[in-house]
């Protein structure tokens, strides 16, 4: 079996009035095997290694681990350590079975999305603190920055929903933009016109969901939030029709 030794750990979500620091580390493990960044079959570091690259105790780490067993994530074996668990077909990973290549399949997602993110959009205009607020502006500023560019805005784009998603100070939320990936921008898998109005039209878009979120306009983040996604399906199903 492969020990995949994480050499930088990667940063856990800003930490939550409320989120324990063992809910940090399972999600910040869970991601990281959810994205295949820890495949089937790799041995986890060891508690020590873990408690050392996130500055935790190993109480913490042991009862983070215990929640991705609970999970059926992971197993442990008696005298070789933890392993991340092949999933068989009943325990398939969440959205793998989401058809890109399907216009009928994208707007499926994108309407579990209006409903999600909606909610995570008024949850986060009442609950982010100032670094958040901050980090949502930076992340719509660099979605910008790439449109400016002429650069492609996917990346930047699942940034900021995620760092909304964070917002909420309820980890489920970005819980669920993990599981879905940046696939959930659909211009990942399919082509429309990126032309300077169709790209200015989704920053105007952002920019309602982030000046309603900073003014803790939580009935206007919601509905900006809801308007945007639901902006999306139209223009796919537009798509739709048209083929």
């Amino acid at each position: 079996m492969q020990m995949t030794e994480i050499m930088k750990a990667p940063a856990l979500p800003m930490a939550a009035k409320g989120v324990t620091l063992v809910t940090q580390i399972s999600d910040a493990l869970r991601a990281m095997i959810l994205h295949d960044e820890l495949k089937p079959g790799d041995k986890l570091p060891s508690e020590a290694r873990i408690s050392e690259l996130y500055g935790v105790s190993r109480t913490v780490v042991r009862e983070a681990i215990a929640a991705l067993r609970s999970d059926g994530l992971v197993e442990p074996r008696r005298g070789a350590g933890v392993f991340v668990m092949e999933m068989g077909p009943g325990t398939a990973r969440p959205f793998q079975g989401v058809d890109h290549a399907r216009i009928s399949s994208i707007v499926e997602l994108i309407e579990l999305r209006a409903a999600v993110e909606s909610e995570a959009a008024a949850l986060a205009a009442i609950r982010r603190s100032p670094a958040q607020e901050e980090a949502i502006i930076e992340r719509h500023r660099e979605v910008q920055a790439c449109i400016e560019a002429g650069r492609p805005t996917v990346d930047a784009d699942f940034a900021l929903h995620r760092t909304i998603s964070e917002a909420t100070n309820n980890s489920r939320f970005a819980e669920f933009m993990d599981l879905v990936g940046p696939n959930a921008i659909p211009r990942a898998s399919v082509q429309l016109p990126a032309d300077p109005e169709y790209l200015g039209q989704i920053h105007r878009e952002h920019d309602r969901i982030v000046t309603a979120i900073s003014n803790r306009e939580s009935e206007a983040a919601r509905a900006a939030m809801q308007e945007h996604l639901l902006g999306s399906q139209r223009r796919y199903r537009a798509l739709l029709r048209r083929d």
